[in-house]
């Protein structure tokens, strides 16, 4: 866990961090994200003590940074830069070996853990070992520098605009690799970019900074369904969340309140509820434990003779459900593919939500494009 508490930084008359205090959960990846000159880079090299608090602290697990031995810190915290910093000089085994040669671990263990390493990065050992920086590609420069970056097994990973100097596909490629490799090692990784479409993607929580303070940190879920104020709003992007739908719940989109009834409603009172409500099915729930039982629909009601039957004898009890936390590509999904006009919502306790429906869902998926015309008409 990092933490910093009302950390500023004066350089000369110029306040470049004001108070910023927040925590980075361990095994979390953490977007810094703003605009240049924000602050974002200098917040990101105080941790390694590269730059050093005006006032304030940090802590790495409840310790003050500056109770560290600065070596000693900077070795046990992975460091990846924009131009990757490798030691041009040195061939790309010496480059990631550099500082467990320096630690003085046992050299079978180096070869072992660098070929780990390379695999891990994916970079054949064969082809690129024995190779020097300038013989390999930007992409593959930048994954030898993650590379070192793990040499020595660190808990912390501090990545500064990495794959901003690449190009969209290479950087594409990386942002997806960094993820997969995130939930393999589950490191404490704080991410510096100026880009909000990357930090959406890669990262557990997004820290927005603004003239030195923390405007909003919080998940890029909470913070692309409610921005803090109108300069995060815009910073986001306010159709940003069509471009990443996973972040779209069912329960953002599902109707709150559908109407039910109880199994033991006669066929005739049913009729005459959905007539009154304009809708052509009814969920059945048990109204004492709101517990979903089954779906009844007009359809197979009109022909029933003895109206005076329930509806537990006309309901349908196997039908598709959907969760609250599952998102709007899931609902789409199952409308389309089964067919559907309606889905029940449950919690795990089987209990009733709400309710998606055909409608719904056309609705939420067609306010992106009032979203955009509104923003058109702005401009």
């Amino acid at each position: 866990m990092v933490r910093f508490d009302k950390v500023t930084k004066n350089f000369k008359t110029q306040k470049v961090l004001k108070s910023v205090s927040f925590e980075i959960p361990k095994g979390q990846l953490v977007a810094i994200i703003g605009e240049s000159g924000c602050g974002k880079t200098t917040l990101l090299k105080m941790i390694n003590r590269l730059i050093k608090p005006s006032s304030g602290a940090i802590y790495i697990e409840n310790e003050n940074i500056q109770n560290i031995n600065e070596v000693d810190l900077r070795r046990n915290i992975g460091y990846v830069i924009q131009q990757t910093g490798l030691f041009p000089h040195m061939t790309i085994r010496e480059n990631i070996e550099l500082i467990p040669t320096l630690e003085k671990i046992d050299g079978k263990k180096i070869g072992e853990n660098t070929k780990r390493l390379m695999e891990m990065v994916g970079l054949d050992c064969e082809t690129f070992l024995d190779r020097y920086p300038t013989e390999l590609s930007g992409g593959q420069q930048q994954r030898v520098g993650v590379a070192r970056a793990f040499a020595t097994d660190p808990d912390i990973i501090l990545m500064d605009e990495p794959f901003s100097a690449l190009d969209p596909i290479t950087r594409s490629d990386l942002q997806d690799e960094l993820v997969q490799l995130q939930m393999k090692v589950k490191k404490t990784i704080i991410f510096v970019t100026h880009d909000m479409e990357e930090a959406i993607k890669i990262a557990d929580r997004i820290c927005i900074m603004r003239n030195g303070e923390v405007l909003q940190y919080d998940t890029p879920e909470n913070i692309l369904k409610n921005p803090i104020d109108e300069f995060v709003s815009s910073f986001v992007g306010k159709n940003r969340i069509w471009s990443s739908p996973e972040y779209i719940k069912v329960s953002d989109i599902m109707i709150e309140n559908p109407i039910t009834t109880s199994k033991d409603m006669p066929v005739l009172k049913c009729m005459e509820r959905m007539r009154q409500k304009k809708v052509d099915s009814l969920l059945v729930v048990n109204k004492e434990t709101g517990h979903f039982l089954g779906m009844v629909k007009a359809s197979r009601l009109r022909g029933v003779e003895d109206k005076t039957q329930t509806a537990e004898a006309f309901m349908t009890t196997k039908y598709p459900t959907l969760s609250p936390d599952q998102n709007i590509l899931d609902a789409l999904k199952t409308v389309t593919e089964r067919g559907l006009s309606t889905v029940p919502v449950l919690f795990e306790n089987e209990k009733l939500a709400g309710l998606i429906t055909r409608s719904s869902l056309v609705t939420s998926l067609s306010q992106q494009y009032f979203d955009c015309e509104e923003e058109g008409e702005e401009e």
